[in-house]
């Protein structure tokens, strides 16, 4: 006679061959669902103190290196003094524009982190109706704030 534990095995052993042989497990050659990433991953549970110190490390370590990114008060200084001085005249009232040379110019001169700012995308999305084809230094100051 067969323990419940030997039961227990054997009626897995049996659905997981029944449930290969109907997804059509690895005869089919669809193995597709192993290439895609694992993109869920359950939270730690009370008593799981390991994953939780783990889950807790791991968020502060990419909280850290996000703001390592971000603009200080003296970089954000620095790029508000470049596009002053880069602006391209004429002015549209009190407002100072900056065209797409001295915007790379800009760029250069910025640093590594101002860097991903100084791109033809973002001059393209705040281009709007200047007859010269510039930007407004204040709408870009702003946006580098914002997503910075």
């Amino acid at each position: 006679k067969k323990s419940d534990q030997e039961l227990k095995d054997e009626e897995m052993e049996l659905f997981t061959k029944y449930y290969m042989e109907w997804k059509g497990g690895k005869a089919s050659g669809n193995m597709s669902y192993t290439n895609i990433p694992r993109f869920y991953y359950r939270l730690p549970a009370e008593d799981e103190v390991l994953l939780q110190k783990l889950r807790e490390e791991s968020r502060a370590v990419f909280l850290q290196r996000k703001s390592r990114e971000l603009l200080d008060n003296e970089e954000l200084q620095n790029l508000w003094f470049l596009l002053d001085k880069h602006q391209t005249s004429p002015m549209i009232g009190e407002e100072a524009m900056i065209n797409y040379e001295n915007f790379l110019k800009v760029g250069e001169k910025a640093g590594p982190k101002c860097k991903q700012f100084f791109t033809a995308k973002i001059f393209a999305k705040l281009l709007h109706n200047d007859p010269y084809g510039r930007i407004s230094i204040m709408q870009f100051f702003n946006y580098v704030m914002r997503k910075g």
